[in-house]
């Protein structure tokens, strides 16, 4: 492999992938965000843009909020849309509920990063140590850190993510995958 290639919702998800590959990353590989607008563009596009890909050395990632949805409901309907166009190893990972569930689960990193500095002691508290529960997690983070908007606030939490401990299972899903995938070259 000497390629990966990142499908997403929403630039918010590049920002933060984009501080932590080099953390996963062991060698050197090139990277693509493609950005979609927004779940259903993701999804109406994701067929025509895979079959359209002409590198073989790709591999191929797709990163998307659950939102309300049923989450194995969402893997299945992208894992279709894949074999469809026969791309049959795509690491299709779901962000339980929204991405700000990954930035609930690290509190500490929200700190370091927008403040306010006491908020790592939050984690404590039941909501925060499953932060995937939570169907409002944007709302949630906003009022823990006011500051907080989604890109900035991804580019500035992203390189501070504790990648071995978070609370959050859907990133460490995500992580370990990433891990597994360029693990395999």
């Amino acid at each position: 492999m000497t390629q990966l290639v990142f499908f997403l919702e929403e630039p918010s998800a590049k920002e933060m992938l984009r501080s932590i590959m080099p953390r996963i990353l062991t060698t050197q590989i090139d990277i693509q965000y493609v950005v979609f607008e927004g779940k259903q563009d993701l999804e109406k596009r994701l067929a025509g843009r895979l079959k359209a890909w002409l590198r073989t050395d790709t591999k191929f990632i797709i990163l998307r909020d659950q939102d309300s949805g049923n989450c194995l409901e969402i893997k299945q309907n992208l894992a279709q849309k894949c074999s469809d166009v026969n791309r049959h190893d795509v690491l299709i990972r779901i962000a339980c509920h929204e991405l700000e569930s990954f930035y609930l689960g690290d509190l500490a990193a929200v700190a370091q990063a927008i403040g306010p500095s006491n908020l790592a002691k939050q984690q404590r508290k039941a909501k925060f140590r499953d932060p995937d529960k939570l169907a409002n997690a944007p709302q949630e983070l906003k009022k823990l850190a006011p500051e907080y908007q989604k890109i900035s606030g991804s580019r500035a939490i992203g390189p501070l993510l504790n990648l071995d401990n978070n609370e959050s299972t859907s990133f460490n899903v995500l992580i370990s995958g990433l891990r597994n995938l360029v693990r395999e070259d």
